[in-house]
Order: C-alpha cells, then sequence, then structure tokens
C-alpha cells in the first residue's frame, strides 16, 4: 500500500536527542482544510461562518483540529538526524509512505 502525504510539522525531539519527529497529513486532507473560510481579522485560530448551517457542516472537522490551526489525522515519523539530513524534509514537501507486510514462511 502506498500513500501520499504532505510534511505538516517538523519537531526537535523533546528530551534533547538527535532525532525529530516529522507529522504528516495525507494529502487529501490537507487540500479539505485549506478550505475553511478564514476570519475577516486573519487570524488562523478563529474560523468565520457566514450562516449556521456553514458553521454546522464545519464542526465536525473543527472539533477534530482541522479548523483551528492544528492538522486533523496527522501521522508522525520519528527520524534520526542522519535520516532527516538525507531527506531534506521541509514543511510542505510531498511525501510518499509504502507499508508492506513481511512475508513468513514456515510455522
Amino acid at each position: 500500500m502506498k500513500k501520499e502525504y504532505v510534511v505538516v510539522r517538523i519537531d526537535a525531539s523533546p528530551d534533547g536527542a538527535p532525532y525529530v519527529v516529522v507529522s504528516l497529513q495525507a494529502t487529501k486532507d490537507f487540500k479539505e482544510s485549506q478550505g475553511f473560510p478564514q476570519s475577516p481579522y486573519g487570524s488562523p485560530g478563529v474560523m468565520g461562518f457566514t450562516n449556521m448551517d456553514d458553521m454546522m457542516k464545519s464542526l465536525n472537522k473543527m472539533l477534530g483540529g482541522g479548523g483551528l490551526g492544528m492538522p486533523g489525522n496527522m501521522t508522525s515519523m520519528k527520524l534520526d538526524m542522519r535520516e532527516y539530513k538525507e531527506l531534506s524534509l521541509s514543511v510542505g514537501d510531498k511525501v510518499y509512505l509504502e507499508i508492506s507486510k513481511a512475508e513468513t514462511t514456515g510455522v
């Protein structure tokens, strides 16, 4: 299985160890979260609505974190500094994760 993601955050390790935590969001979810109406004051933490119907439709995504400045449905990976430097990742990069099940033989 192969999925496409966008890098949304890169954080240093909380304990000072030589690794970073890379937070990813599925490309589809990332595009949907960009469609939220903004406040006329430009504040990313405040959402503007033109009517109650819009608010109710977006309430679920708001509570999930998508409208409060934090993306919902994030996947996080811990990379050591060597891996991070080799990949030269930055916020906004598209990445692909491929997951496959190991084949085992025998009992």
